[in-house]
């Protein structure tokens, strides 16, 4: 029994050793790259504090306008009476001489500088604009070699992406020998597609799920609490979610690999369908953030693809019917013809 598995064994070793070494390349090659790339995993975050500080920045406005309406009274009066003394001054410098006259034309200036000032105040206050900024969301690291393992786990995933349509060439190289000459030939598709469908993951976790889910979870809370954000946990939640993503996605091609092997039918998709429901809402709550927004926007195209999963076996794998059942409408119809 071992020793027909030990060539098995060998060839899996040889596969599994390609692909950590290609990981190992794309690696080296990430990590010297890594600030861009730290730049692209922290993007997401930065934006949505800027979106929650301009939210709470808005809502300060509105608080800060409501308490200041007495004080911009007080100021339209000062105006007022700056204005008066203004022009009083400049009646009494025409009819002063020398010294006295040079004194009065100096504060009548002085008037008019704080009539502009406080003109100013009154339109800065009814625009609305904020003298503070309570909100101050920040990314911070709380360990002393925390950017240096920031940046070796950023570089391996990068490197896990790189090296994705290398590892998927290998898997394929793995399983080719008990395949028949016309089924190796789907190599590339299954390469291609594979890649394609998890870069397709990857981009949808990142500008369309990220989005929402980052700026609940941060304003949640925000109005008492600054958010700091660590960023050795914040790379390994941003990873969490874009590797469940990616793999997320290829149900159609494991779905059109297992076909191609026979394994799966159309008919066994559609019966296994409300229990692959429920599967699909199960990992979704725990690939990603604990919000029914974020889980609804991974489950809802999880059924989508189940749902193009099963036309794909349908072309590729359909269910045939058995003899036996051929037989009986043969035989039925038969009768209603001789009848």
């Amino acid at each position: 029994m071992f020793e027909e598995l030990r060539p098995h064994l060998a060839e899996l070793r040889k596969r599994l050793g390609l692909s950590v070494l290609s990981v190992f390349i794309a690696f080296v090659i990430a990590f010297v790259f890594h600030n861009h790339i730290l730049t692209w995993i922290t993007q997401p975050l930065n934006d949505a504090l800027t979106e929650v500080g301009r939210i709470i920045e808005s809502q300060d406005k509105a608080t800060w306008t409501m308490q200041t309406q007495e004080q911009n009274i007080t100021v339209k009066t000062t105006s007022g009476t700056a204005a008066t003394l203004s022009q009083k001054l400049n009646a009494a410098s025409e009819e002063a001489e020398g010294k006295l006259a040079q004194l009065l034309k100096e504060a009548a200036q002085s008037a008019k500088e704080l009539t502009t000032m406080l003109k100013e105040m009154e339109n800065n206050s009814s625009n609305g604009l904020s003298p503070h900024n309570t909100f101050n969301g920040q990314i911070t690291t709380h360990q002393v070699g925390g950017a240096f393992f920031v940046a070796l786990k950023v570089s391996f995933f990068a490197a896990l992406l790189g090296a994705m349509p290398f590892i998927l060439y290998q898997l394929w190289l793995f399983v080719a020998p008990g395949l028949y000459s016309h089924e190796k030939k789907m190599v590339i598709p299954f390469v291609v597609g594979g890649s394609l469908m998890f870069l397709i993951g990857v981009l949808f976790a990142y500008y369309i799920v990220t989005p929402f889910g980052f700026q609940f979870l941060i304003t949640f809370g925000s109005f008492l609490y600054t958010p700091l954000i660590n960023i050795e946990d914040y790379v390994g939640f941003f990873t969490k979610i874009m590797m469940g993503f990616g793999l997320a996605f290829e149900l159609p091609v494991f779905a059109y690999f297992l076909a191609l092997l026979g394994l799966v039918t159309d008919r066994t998709l559609i019966d296994f369908f409300k229990y692959a429901v429920v599967i699909i809402f199960v990992l979704a709550a725990l690939l990603t953030p604990p919000d029914i927004l974020t889980q609804l926007l991974m489950a809802a195209p999880l059924v989508l693809l189940y749902g193009l999963s099963i036309l794909i076996v349908r072309m590729v794998n359909p269910e045939k019917k058995d003899e036996d059942e051929d037989e009986d409408e043969d035989e039925k119809e038969s009768v209603s013809s001789s009848s």
